[in-house]
């Protein structure tokens, strides 16, 4: 199994390293070939046994293409703004999800307000809302297909409303300007109801993939985007 060493002391001679299973493991500095110094941060193999690694294989890796001070095995923050908004490959970690999303709502309530603008703004919007989605669901290990399901949740709320209003208005003898609540309250709550449920559905899913551990280690989509 691969991990990295979480910590290390040097006196004691024993640390703790986080397993790609998510799972962490106490060592002893015997265990560790080939001698060498130990750190936090570094990447292991090293065989699980109740509780305990041993037979720690120290492993070479890399610096990472974001940066020269980037240590290989220790969590990077770096938000790389074009992988994280436009890209659809790979996976990107629950933070970087937030401030993805976070980016686009605020230019969607700044935007949002122009005439014309804020339309072109809002169809822009979707590429990255889906990118972000996409990767993130692939960081669960999960197919970037799941992402068309808030999108068909709203699309078959507007159908609903459309549908109820003009039914209702049919059953009503089309009478939208009455005030009797007897006859407005049956135009307007099944479609009130439509669309609570599609907005439960569709927070329920942003709750979902933004709150949700990724996957340890390695899946089919790539790296753990913690550790690069």
């Amino acid at each position: 199994m691969r991990g990295q060493i979480l910590d290390f002391d040097p006196t004691a001679g024993s640390g703790l390293i986080s397993g790609d299973d998510g799972i962490r493991y106490a060592f002893n500095a015997d265990q560790v070939t080939p001698p060498a110094s130990i750190t936090p941060g570094l990447r292991v193999d090293f065989v699980p046994v109740a509780g305990q690694a041993t037979s720690i294989m120290l492993l070479a890796a890399a610096v990472p293409s974001s940066g020269p001070s980037a240590t290989p095995g220790v969590p990077v923050d770096t938000f790389d703004f074009a992988k994280v908004l436009f890209s659809f490959e790979g996976r990107i970690r629950r933070q970087h999800f937030w401030l993805g999303w976070l980016i686009c709502l605020g230019i969607g309530i700044v935007l949002g307000w122009i005439p014309f603008i804020g339309l072109l703004i809002s169809i822009a919007l979707i590429w990255p809302n889906v990118a972000i989605t996409v990767k993130r669901l692939h960081d669960m290990g999960h197919s970037g297909w799941l992402a068309v399901i808030p999108w068909i949740g709203g699309m078959v709320a507007i159908g609903g409303i459309i549908a109820t209003v003009g039914m209702s208005a049919i059953a009503h003898g089309g009478n939208f300007e009455s005030d009797d609540p007897a006859v407005v309250w049956p135009l307007v709550a099944p479609a009130l109801g439509i669309f609570a449920i599609a907005s439960l559905v569709q927070l329920g899913f942003l709750l979902w993939i933004g709150l949700t551990e990724g996957q340890p280690g390695d899946n089919r989509f790539g790296p753990n985007p913690k550790l690069r």
